[in-house]
């Protein structure tokens, strides 16, 4: 059903005032970053600063170990998603393409995990990592990565369960193996999806907070989002700092969903069908 054209002015107003809405916090951050101290604390507000201070972002980098924590975040980023990727990718093309013994349970079981809630694991997982040796080191970040997400493999699997089966088929009687078959035929297939939790997992890890605090002690191993927290508590009253390593840290994953919103709809469904 089509919809009239005056509709379509209705509804493209109403998403341009909803985009203008979620807009409105990211362009005041951008512009109260470069305004002078006295244009912040200005009553009436000015909008737009008179003359951009870029110098704030410099000042507000250089004042912390800034280069220390990103090069972390980009390491635990990369390493995890890479992880997910690579784990989720190999146990949801198992459930979805081969027939074995409790392969219903299992995946059942795999799904109840998602009631857990992560506070219950907190502690068992500290008490483990620390019986390994691996507190204040990036590894307790890393390491679970390769071992899968429920919601990672379940949303790979609804993609892999819409594929005939003739495809594989036909590849064996080509001669392909069981790796041939995976990785040429159906890791490109699953190119849209594998981009989409490429995308959730670098926001979920480039924001995580809560994991570094409890598993990370010394300062040159925090991460970017830790280190903005530390400085926030040491410049708690100086607003152009915190706006300005605000804008620094929102800039990466917003350019990172920017590039890949096309693979995200197609992942998203291609999933649901």
């Amino acid at each position: 059903m089509r919809m009239s054209k005056k509709h379509k002015i209705i509804m493209y107003s109403l998403l341009g005032l909803f985009t203008l809405y979620f807009l409105l916090p990211f362009v005041w951050v951008i512009l109260s970053a470069l305004k002078t101290e006295s244009e912040v604390f200005s009553f009436p507000p000015k909008i737009f600063p008179h003359v951009p201070q870029w110098g704030n972002f410099i000042d507000a980098w250089n004042s912390q170990p800034f280069g220390t924590y990103f090069i972390n975040s980009v390491i635990v980023t990369v390493m995890t998603t890479l992880g997910q990727l690579i784990s989720c990718s190999l146990v949801a093309y198992g459930f979805a393409r081969y027939d074995f013994k409790f392969k219903n349970g299992l995946f059942v079981l795999l799904l109840a995990t998602m009631m857990i809630p992560w506070d219950v694991t907190m502690i068992p997982l500290y008490m483990e990592f620390n019986l390994f040796g691996w507190i204040n080191t990036l590894k307790p970040l890393i390491v679970p990565a390769f071992f899968g997400s429920a919601y990672y493999i379940f949303l790979l699997r609804q993609f892999l369960m819409n594929i005939p089966k003739d495809l594989e088929n036909a590849a064996r009687i080509d001669g392909a193996n069981e790796f041939q078959i995976f990785f040429k035929i159906f890791v490109p297939i699953m190119k849209a999806p594998l981009i989409l939790i490429a995308v959730l997992n670098i926001l979920l890890v480039w924001n995580d907070y809560l994991g570094p605090l409890i598993y990370l002690q010394d300062q040159s191993k925090y991460t970017l989002a830790l280190g903005l927290a530390a400085f926030k508590g040491v410049h708690d009253l100086q607003i152009l700092p915190i706006m300005s390593i605000t804008l620094v840290m929102i800039i990466p994953p917003v350019l990172v969903f920017l590039i890949a919103q096309k693979y995200i709809v197609e992942g998203i469904s291609g999933s649901i069908k």
